[in-house]
């Protein structure tokens, strides 16, 4: 005698537009967050102990902009990209982010070169990890 087999009613999640809205939502969310943090970091670097003045905001407001557009770049364009590319990228970009904050505190180029060396070696492989650990 044959039995039904159970249905997984659970596993299906249909997509509506409320959580299509809350995705879009969140990845302009994660990126503008990202480069305000970045943008304060570099001018309170840039600062150097002075008075805060309108150079050192609008440097600020440029640095943030920057890295956002291009974190947002990477978080579109990314999930096309083969794993290893998609892994280098965010590498790349956050070692080089890494290595120009660390140039801004008048350390030597040879250092601040190691250091976004260092940062993106690192945030490569775990990006890496994920994506070969979490793939369709």
């Amino acid at each position: 005698m044959a039995h039904a087999a159970p249905t997984a009613s659970g596993r299906h999640h249909r997509r509506t537009a409320d959580t299509a809205h809350h995705a879009s939502r969140s990845a302009y969310a994660r990126p503008l967050l990202a480069g305000l943090v970045y943008g304060v970091w570099a001018a309170f670097i840039e600062r150097q102990t002075g008075p805060v003045d309108a150079g050192n905001v609008f440097y600020g407001i440029l640095c943030g902009a920057i890295f956002a557009g291009i974190m947002f770049a990477l978080a579109r364009i990314g999930p096309r990209m083969r794993r290893e590319a998609h892994a280098t990228a965010y590498g790349v970009f956050l070692g080089v982010a890494a290595g120009y904050l660390h140039s801004l505190t008048d350390a030597s180029v040879l250092r601040s070169t190691v250091i976004g060396l260092a940062v993106g070696v690192g945030v490569g492989l775990v990006a890496f990890y994920r994506y070969y650990t979490h793939e369709d």
